[in-house]
């Protein structure tokens, strides 16, 4: 593209934001699509953390964004002016924001944390809920950064195995925020723990994700048990949009495993009530608005969005439009792997052996035969040596993706992060697929 086209597909515009009201666009989708924001004067944040004057921040395309700023009062500025550069979609100044009723729920916490620490017991765990496209994730990160800039260390637990923030899709993860998320990079990735699901819904086989979020459980309260600031910092779970039915019914598995007491419902008063009647009294059930700028999105966008996630696992974030990471094909012999899916087909219980149940199955080791069905399919690393480790609560090292079945070299194809053949043979198979085409 010449400069001249360039200048003409390109904008520069200046927003000036009063108190308490925030800046929302959203980066047009398409190829090579990015916004670049610069902070020119004032104190402003995107999601809780901070915006730097002299640093230039790039938003790829499809970013959904709100630079928000304060009241003078609490962040001793009362005006801001930020300077937006490239292609939105959507560009408005936002004066109704729930960010007032978010920050004092952010508070309300950090009242908690301190009466914690100086009790020496467990610090607040929140879980926050809602169905599909309310601003879960968002409120997460906001409330983890906030928690961050304090200096405290919660930690963040990512139950949302279609969009979630920590790994790839069709995985559970856990980090400790010891610092606000970056603007452009998001959190520090810094020893996850993270467990292989194999797929976008938790309905596809709700007895593994069961058990994973009960595994999930114990490691969070093994950290706590280590790390005394990590243990009144408390816990912040992002769940999925499954509210209805066996939905629901996982929520309060969730609920009752990590013991939470404070459950943020963001924008379904039904949902509330629910939970507001079934939940032990100890625990803390709040309703909250969504923001207005929550976009929703239809499958098609989610399913580019979890492209996405994966894509940017191999690959990176693009900068100037260069990939930040340079992944490597592997070529591995089927004999120096052994890879397996978890759950088997479903039988009737009288076909099955005396005292085995029909969805004992899901929980089955299955082992998968090369062939050319592993094209594009995702694979975890699963950190467990032999058959006598318990596969399915095995943390996970890393993912590969098949771009190559040789049947008469017996040889396999994957991409990889690094250019190292993994250190571990048992590899698990996903549902999510990834068509490598850089």
């Amino acid at each position: 593209m010449t400069d001249e086209k360039k200048d003409a597909t390109m904008r520069t515009e200046e927003y000036k934001l009063e108190a308490v009201s925030e800046l929302r666009f959203e980066v047009e989708t398409g190829s090579d699509a990015s916004v670049q924001l610069d902070l020119l004067e004032g104190m402003a944040e995107v999601f809780g953390a901070e915006l730097t004057k002299g640093r230039q921040i790039t938003f790829e395309e499809g970013a959904k964004v709100a630079v928000f700023t304060w009241h003078e009062v609490l962040l001793l500025a009362c005006l801001d002016l930020s300077h937006l550069a490239g292609k939105t979609e959507v560009a408005y100044i936002a004066k109704e924001t729930p960010m007032v009723m978010y920050i004092n729920t952010h508070a309300a916490l950090e009242q908690m944390r301190q009466k914690a620490e100086k009790e020496k017991t467990r610090g607040p765990r929140v879980m926050v809920v809602g169905p599909t496209d309310v601003g879960k994730s968002t409120l997460c990160r906001l409330l983890l950064n906030y928690a961050a800039r304090l200096g405290r260390a919660p930690i963040f637990v990512d139950l949302d195995v279609g969009q979630g923030d920590i790994s790839i899709p069709g995985t559970l993860g856990s980090i400790v925020v010891e610092r606000p998320s970056d603007i452009e990079e998001g959190y520090n990735l810094n020893a996850p723990v993270v467990f292989h699901f194999g797929s976008s819904s938790p309905s596809h086989n709700t007895q593994l994700f069961k058990l994973l979020v009960s595994k999930m459980a114990d490691t969070v309260n093994q950290k706590c048990d280590q790390s005394k600031k990590c243990c009144s910092s408390g816990v912040i779970i992002n769940t999925g949009g499954w509210v209805r039915g066996a939905g629901y019914d996982m929520l309060k598995h969730i609920a009752g495993c990590f013991e939470v007491d404070v459950i943020i419902v963001l924008d379904q008063e039904r949902l509330y009530n629910e939970l507001k009647r079934d939940m032990p009294d100890f625990v803390e059930v709040l309703l909250l608005p969504k923001s207005g700028g929550v976009v929703e999105r239809n499958s098609s966008v989610r399913a580019d969005d979890r492209d996405l996630k994966v894509r940017e696992y191999f690959y990176g974030l693009r900068k100037d439009n260069k990939d930040s990471f340079y992944p490597h094909p592997l070529h591995i012999s089927f004999n120096d792997v052994k890879i397996y899916k978890i759950g088997a087909p479903a039988l009737p219980d009288s076909c099955l052996p005396l005292g085995m149940k029909s969805q004992d199955n899901m929980l089955k080791l299955v082992p998968v035969s090369p062939s050319n069905g592993l094209l594009h399919h995702v694979l975890s690393i699963s950190m467990a040596t032999s058959m006598e480790d318990n596969i399915l609560e095995s943390n996970i090292l890393g993912h590969v993706v098949i771009t190559g079945v040789d049947m008469e070299k017996q040889m396999f194809t994957a991409l990889s992060p690094s250019a190292v053949t993994p250190p571990r043979n048992i590899w698990l198979m996903s549902e999510i697929q990834f068509m490598d085409i850089d």
